[in-house]
């Protein structure tokens, strides 16, 4: 099993993104406000107000989304990713990492079993 986590800039994309995750049998995903280090920075702390250049490219809020899932699923859940949010590359797209999960607690059972 693996945990996606998604920093996604494009709040509005992620109806789709989660009607996809349906559609390749991701039945369960967390979703939280978050927001960018560079803009706090920029808005917050006056000695690094110069990075409000780096700021202005990027969105306000992101969506952080975190789904455990299992490991023949992860391609097809990143080209999704990658399909609706755009190139990752690409500065204020979002960032996507995935790590293996050894243990977890709370999943459906058959989700569990994998």
């Amino acid at each position: 099993m693996q945990l996606l986590i998604a920093v996604i800039n494009q709040e509005e994309r992620m109806e789709e993104i989660l009607s996809g995750f349906l559609e390749i049998g991701i039945t369960g995903a967390t979703l939280i406000n978050s927001e960018g280090m560079g803009r706090l920075l920029a808005a917050e702390v006056p000695i690094f107000a110069g990075l409000e250049a780096l700021a202005g490219r990027t969105r306000p809020r992101n969506q952080t989304l975190f789904s455990v899932m299992a490991d023949d699923k992860v391609d097809r859940a990143v080209a999704l990713l990658q399909e609706v949010c755009g190139d990752f590359s690409r500065p204020a797209t979002g960032i996507v990492v995935t790590l293996p999960v050894n243990r977890v607690l709370g999943l459906k059972p058959e989700m569990a079993e994998e």
